[in-house]
């Protein structure tokens, strides 16, 4: 009776540190955890379709950061965000930010297209040059529909 209830024991920590482990690698790959150092910075866009806290921050396709923030503005009738930028990335200060889309049948992210400028983006600076979501539905109605110029 001793050695079943010892290798039940033995089981239960095993399956109790799995889980521990899977709770950690999922709270650090969807951006849960604030654990990464880095620093914050904002823009509002006029359509931020498909995009929330968590979603991925990329630049030339790597993942430099994430969305923390979202909230309408209720005077320009916008999307103010915020998002943070890993430690040792630096945006040149005349970027542009877009929201691209995976694929047809993929999510929505934040895509940083790079200026050329020398100089960069502080801390809580706001990024102006923004271009929102294009919803694919309203392209494929306007694509059937025929925009009426030939």
């Amino acid at each position: 009776m001793s050695t079943h209830n010892w290798t039940e024991v033995v089981v239960g920590g095993v399956v109790l540190a799995g889980a521990l482990a899977f709770g950690v690698y999922a709270s650090q790959s969807t951006g849960l955890s604030q654990g990464a150092a880095g620093y914050e910075l904002g823009a509002s866009f006029r359509s931020l379709e498909g995009v929330g806290v968590g979603t991925d921050v990329r630049l030339a396709g790597v993942k430099i950061g994430t969305v923390t923030g979202v909230k309408l503005n209720p005077d320009t009738y916008r999307a103010d965000t915020t998002f943070s930028v890993a430690e040792g990335v630096l945006v040149p200060d005349d970027s542009a930010i877009v929201i691209s889309s995976e694929g047809l049948l993929g999510g929505n992210f934040v895509e940083v297209m790079p200026g050329g400028s020398p100089f960069f983006f502080e801390p809580g600076d706001e990024i102006q040059d923004t271009q929102g979501a294009v919803s694919l539905i309203s392209l494929l109605v306007k694509f059937v529909a025929g925009d009426g110029s030939e």
